[in-house]
């Protein structure tokens, strides 16, 4: 095997054994394999698209969702990998027979033969590994294929938002459509890098699009975030954990554990649902629990109930909870209870079944809600906080959290943010500084939470918003990034960020290992962007 897609990859260099992350090779070639026959679909969606021939919405959603499988710690299922790639390769094959009635061309390029999936998982790995990033999806000048496989990341991340989004009822052709384009480029692999380098790009206008239009398909759902107290306490009774990202599964819980005597409790990056006025307003949605995904086997041991996954971010279960986790959406771990029909009985009836917690702990609580819409209601304050003096400077802190060694750097980093700046944050590397009381600036709290990962699209919007105001460049605000990145949605965010010609951000803990030295050298020219080095030093540059 060999993998190299996200943060903790093995020596910074990549994984050839088994995945850190604990994906096994069978795992990794399939998922390779499944990217590569989405590719295939992609080049007939595009090549139909000359013949008048639109996708079916099927098609669209199979495509999303099948890169959403691949990733990180999203799907490690070995046979539902086989039934995703059997699905491609049949929507594939009916786009196929489409263009050919209307007398298009079907041979793919370079005389390549669409892939015949072998009928075992031995054999689909073994065409995995040959179509895989060392094999077909790489190019000999290896800064092209650092960039075609920037692409394909970027374009794994865009799929996760754009999943999440249809899911309610938001989409917009010109998204699938590049994700069609992007991949046909990887199956014709005939780019030079300037390009490659413009596909990237584009990667990131349309991941803001994505972005913008799962912000929409939430707000127009669940109402616009609110400035909401979290309890990380919790009370006497049956308990359900969710964790993931996916609002409308953590609707379904809520409404099918009402009246059930159960507390539904979030984790990780479900803690901003709390924020959301249509999904408070359950009384039993009570608290969060816990901290961010790399934490769950301690966590979740300890935990008096049933647990839900609903989009990624799974370890492998221990032995102590295996009965008691539940996968839904693209998620999945071979042997745990996967819920498919969005009928969370199994889980109402183990969370019954188990103890519950036998008393109420009160324990501090934290502040979600802070999105684009609340921090601009008050935008007058600000803005004369800022002319004023009180306000020095925003640094916006996040993005994913991770167990990789270094990243206390971003808990020492906020705790020696000076009394006259503002801490804006999102995503689960808010946790490694989440429950911090840093106080406030005339009423304005010094730590504000925009919410999840794909909120970076409020955050941009706050940002642009306060430019215009000041009437500058965003590049001019007194706003400075500091991210960690793990996986390929942060990638997604990562490339948004330069279409916008955001500079002099800082990425840490490490770089990613599929950007090359000339590569990096391009986005140190063209960006400014820096690794972190230590918080005094980031500071004192920054601030001066």
């Amino acid at each position: 095997m060999f993998c190299y897609q996200c943060e903790q990859t093995a020596k910074g260099e990549g994984c050839s054994k088994v995945g850190v992350c604990g994906k096994q090779p069978d795992v990794a070639a399939l998922q390779d394999l499944l990217v590569y026959v989405t590719a295939e679909m992609s080049w007939f969606a595009r090549e139909a698209a000359k013949h008048g021939i639109k996708p079916e919405r099927e098609t669209n959603l199979l495509a999303a969702e099948a890169l959403f499988h691949t990733l990180t710690n999203v799907d490690f299922d070995p046979e539902r990998l086989r039934a995703k790639i059997a699905a491609v390769v049949t929507n594939r094959d009916d786009l196929a027979g489409r263009i050919a009635a209307k007398g298009g061309n079907i041979a793919l390029p370079a005389g390549k033969a669409p892939t015949k999936p072998e009928p075992t998982i031995e054999g689909l790995a073994k065409q995995g590994e040959a179509v895989g990033f060392q094999g077909a999806m790489r190019n000999e000048n290896a800064d092209v294929t650092s960039l075609m496989h920037t692409l394909i990341f970027g374009i794994r991340g865009v799929s996760a938002y754009a999943y999440h989004a249809a899911l309610l009822g938001k989409e917009d052709e010109a998204v699938y459509t590049f994700i069609y384009d992007a991949l046909a480029e990887v199956l014709e692999n005939r780019l030079g890098l300037n390009e490659w380098l413009g596909l990237v790009l584009k990667c990131g206008e349309i991941n803001l699009r994505a972005m913008e239009l799962l912000d929409a398909a939430n707000t127009e759902t669940y109402g616009h975030p609110v400035p909401t107290p979290v309890p990380l306490g919790s009370k006497k009774g049956k308990a359900i954990l969710v964790s993931g990202h996916d609002l409308k599964d953590l609707e379904e819980i809520l409404k099918q554990t009402e009246g059930t005597g159960i507390y539904v409790y979030t984790h990780g990056e479900m803690l901003p649902t709390h924020g959301y006025p249509s999904l408070k307003k359950y009384a039993h949605f009570h608290g969060h629990y816990g901290t961010a995904w790399q934490n769950q086997h301690k966590e979740f041991a300890e935990f008096p109930g049933s647990i839900i996954m609903t989009t990624n971010c799974i370890q492998r279960p221990l032995e102590s909870y295996s009965a008691n986790i539940f996968t839904t959406g693209p998620v999945a771990w071979p042997g745990v209870t996967h819920i498919a029909d969005g009928n969370y009985r199994p889980a109402i009836d183990r969370a019954l079944a188990l103890p519950g917690f036998t008393a109420d702990t009160n324990g501090k609580s934290v502040m979600v809600g802070f999105a684009r819409n609340t921090i601009m209601s008050v935008a007058d304050k600000v803005i004369e906080a800022v002319k004023a003096g009180k306000i020095r400077h925003f640094f916006l802190v996040a993005g994913c959290d991770g167990a990789k060694p270094g990243r206390n750097y971003y808990t020492e980093f906020v705790e020696k943010v000076p009394d006259d700046c503002i801490v804006l944050t999102l995503a689960c590397g808010k946790f490694r500084f989440f429950d911090k009381e840093l106080g406030d600036i005339g009423g304005i709290p010094r730590l504000l939470d925009v919410g999840q990962c794909n909120d970076a699209y409020s955050a941009i919007q706050i940002a642009v918003a306060l430019s215009k105001a000041f009437n500058v460049g965003v590049n001019e605000l007194p706003l400075s990034l500091v991210l960690s990145w793990y996986e390929q949605k942060a990638v997604a965010i990562l490339l948004t960020l330069l279409y916008l010609g955001i500079r002099n951000m800082r990425l840490g803990p490490s770089l990613p290992a599929f950007i090359t030295p000339n590569v990096l050298k391009v986005l140190v020219e063209n960006y400014n962007i820096k690794p972190i080095s230590t918080p005094d030093q980031d500071l004192k540059e920054i601030l001066g």
